[in-house]
């Protein structure tokens, strides 16, 4: 041994510094915050006139495949657009009719991401810039069937909306600018389409 050295005293030392982690790691772990998720309310359209068509049934069919995969976002939408599209469809069309079918056809209900240029200038270090933009677009046409099939009359409607996030945002923040933007596309998918209804299926409306 060296004299003046205790290896009991070494021993001490290393269990106080062990003692001393663990309680830092306490520490640490008590001053986290937990981070609400926030849920965003369901888009419903009930509160809008509906529309009465003179058929029996009034069918859904959702024709767009969300690819998964960048540029592609609209799977982590809070709303996918295709379950908006479906929800407008419950409550704003009535079958009134006692035969025939009318079907919504979706065609496109994508978001897409894209990466903005950044400002890398002294002046743009210091300031939150809008780091990226987030296309959005639904595609639909109503179309009416008679007894034997036949196709007798269709409306269609495309709605499109644009919109930038700045790089500071919060999770939550992310999500209700998605929802934000979702539900301004679909009041636009909502008076063009209705718009054509009135147009090219008036005969079909009671």
């Amino acid at each position: 041994p060296v004299p003046g050295h205790s290896q009991h005293g070494v021993a001490d030392k290393h269990m106080l510094i062990q003692r001393f982690a663990v309680a830092l790691l306490f520490a640490l772990g008590a001053c986290e915050t937990q981070v609400q998720i926030e849920t965003m309310p369901e888009l419903t359209f009930g509160h809008l006139p509906t529309i009465n068509l003179n058929v029996a049934e009034i069918k859904f069919d959702n024709r767009y495949t969300p690819t998964l995969k960048p540029p592609n976002v609209e799977h982590l939408f809070p709303t996918p657009l295709g379950k908006v599209l479906n929800q407008w469809a419950s409550d704003r069309l009535r079958p009134v009719g006692a035969s025939g079918v009318a079907r919504l056809i979706i065609s496109n209900a994508a978001a897409t991401e894209t990466a903005l240029k950044k400002n890398t200038s002294f002046t743009g270090i210091f300031t939150m810039q809008q780091s990226h933009r987030y296309d959005l677009k639904v595609e639909a046409t109503l179309e009416v069937y008679d007894l034997t099939g036949k196709r007798r009359g269709f409306a269609a409607a495309v709605a499109t909306r644009s919109q930038t996030m700045r790089e500071d945002v919060s999770l939550n923040q992310r999500e209700r600018i998605w929802f934000e933007a979702t539900e301004k596309l679909i009041q636009a998918f909502d008076a063009e389409m209705d718009k054509s209804i009135r147009r090219h299926l008036v005969n079909w409306i009671r």
